[in-house]
């Protein structure tokens, strides 16, 4: 039960700008105190922690007191790649993986360097490096501070999927209150008041997304919106002019792009091949690749098509491995695996990323599935 009296005192040597402020404003002293006293009845039984409240409240102040060995403010960005800026001990298949877990999960993004990043991005990169200093608690201040509201939101509702995933323990430290449903805390110390509570049931109260699966009008309208999501996908930029496209929005914003054509078969009538999946930066991390993917292929699927696809990204093989709808039918260039799950555990652990340590292609190991509608 942590409790807390901190007197934090401040006192300037006077100078010529002092003394000018102290007359000007009739200021009797330049001792300044400030006081915070309360308590934080946290128990073990807890992963995810929010204190809240209005700038100049302490917030800071008492993170640093009650927990100085797991207080983030910044970590030291200097590589040419956000890569080597992790922790050394950290193999690239534990950072790909914590990337893609924290919803940073477009690898053309993992090979820039930290400071040309979104502010969104940035976030998240903070967070899995968080992750990977192998801290079992860390409290990370100014958590969303610096992004969108509507992007503060599915951030911090990423940040407690990937968290409750591990045994960690997470305290976010911010001002912005709206941040609470979605973080979901289980508990909450709010310093405008220094009251603390427990959040019973908290995670049964998700919020809820409104999600929205829009068709493409033309191909010169999927060009024009392929160009805003083109740089998030880990292949080259170029779509093919025969594609068609559907578009996802949560809460009224755009954020996924879906594109399939149609694939000639010697053999099997009306199949269709997707193109392109892509979930922009600040929406990756909550589930909404899995959406707009099953969404869209069983709409295919009902629309009397067959339904396949490739990737060799290793998050979605692995969520394409998980998943009851899909099936696979080849891994790398040729052969039918009808034992292919347990080549695709070791390709899941295999440090597959499509990098190399001088930021150059490499092999990947390429698979093909097809979508089955199983579960409805």
């Amino acid at each position: 039960m942590p409790t807390f009296d901190i007197i934090k005192e401040i006192k300037p040597k006077k100078s010529f700008r002092i003394a000018s402020v102290m007359g000007k404003f009739d200021l009797q002293s330049n001792h300044i105190t400030e006081r915070f006293k309360g308590s934080i009845d946290i128990d073990n039984d807890w992963q995810i922690g929010l204190i809240v409240g209005k700038s100049g409240t302490g917030k800071t102040t008492i993170s640093k007191q009650l927990f100085p060995e797991s207080y983030i403010t910044n970590f030291d960005y200097k590589s040419e790649s956000i890569l080597d800026d992790m922790p050394k001990d950290c193999s690239i298949e534990e950072i790909t993986n914590t990337f893609s877990s924290v919803g940073f999960s477009s690898p053309p993004s993992w090979l820039k360097p930290y400071q040309v990043l979104s502010n969104g991005e940035k976030m998240r990169v903070d967070l899995a490096n968080a992750i990977l200093q192998k801290n079992d608690l860390f409290v990370f201040d100014e958590f969303t501070s610096v992004v969108d509201r509507q992007i503060a939101k599915i951030g911090s509702f990423a940040t407690q999927k990937v968290i409750r995933k591990t045994d960690k323990k997470f305290i976010a430290v911010s001002c912005h209150f709206d941040i609470e449903e979605w973080l979901m805390p289980d508990w909450v110390f709010n310093t405008d008041t220094m009251t603390f509570r427990v959040n019973e049931g908290q995670k049964k109260n998700r919020p809820k997304l409104n999600i929205e699966i829009r068709t493409s009008k033309s191909w010169h309208e999927t060009k024009n919106v392929w160009r805003e999501f083109s740089k998030h996908h880990y292949l080259n930029s170029e779509i093919n002019q025969n594609v068609k496209a559907f578009y996802l929005y949560c809460n009224n914003q755009l954020c996924g792009f879906f594109a399939y054509m149609a694939f000639p078969h010697p053999l099997i009538k009306k199949v269709k091949k997707i193109s392109r999946i892509v979930i922009l930066p600040d929406y990756q991390g909550i589930g909404l690749h899995k959406v707009l993917t099953e969404i869209c292929c069983s709409h295919l699927i009902n629309s009397g098509y067959r339904v396949i696809g490739q990737t060799s990204h290793p998050a979605v093989i692995k969520y394409r491995k998980n998943s009851i709808n899909w099936i696979c039918k080849k891994i790398g260039r040729g052969g039918n695996f009808s034992k292919a799950h347990s080549t695709l555990k070791s390709i899941i652990k295999t440090e597959n990323t499509g990098v190399n340590s001088k930021n150059q292609s490499v092999n990947k190991i390429t698979t093909s599935w097809e979508f089955v509608l199983k579960d409805g």
